[in-house]
């Protein structure tokens, strides 16, 4: 694997990482979100949950893509750690979409959660990179 495969492995490492940096920080507005009771401050927070989402899911289109096309070259295919990787991936992607329903219901001022549940809401990004980085670091099996 020359170069090429080198420059698709950086970039989808920093494009991991900023997708991560986003689902650490938007359900961190939604703990404030819930919590908001001055309508300028919920007006404010809805916004930043807007443009926080919508960026972070151009981030997360370019590191599956980037992603992929590692897959591409062969990396891991078939083994038991890729395939546990993968799943979690998917897990992760669902995660994301949560995101983007709990962002409508906040919207609609449906959401009914309290901040306490955003706060437990907002650990699973962490289990999940932890996952995921002993599988690839690791690779226990």
């Amino acid at each position: 694997m020359g170069s090429a495969f080198l420059w698709i492995k950086a970039a989808h490492i920093v494009f991991v990482t900023s997708w991560f940096a986003g689902l650490f920080y938007l359900p961190r507005i939604y703990v404030n979100l819930a919590s908001a009771e001055e309508a300028a401050t919920r007006t404010r927070l809805l916004l930043m949950a807007r443009k926080l989402l919508r960026f972070m899911s151009g981030l997360a289109v370019l590191a599956l893509a980037f992603g992929m096309w590692l897959l591409s070259y062969g990396v891991g295919i078939g083994a038991g750690w890729m395939n546990a990787k993968l799943a979690l991936v998917l897990v992760l992607i669902g995660y994301h979409a949560w995101c983007a329903v709990l962002y409508g219901k906040f919207l609609r001022a449906e959401a009914t959660r309290s901040h306490v549940w955003f706060r437990w809401f907002n650990e699973i990004p962490v289990l999940l990179l932890t996952a995921i980085v002993i599988l690839v670091v690791v690779k226990p099996f």
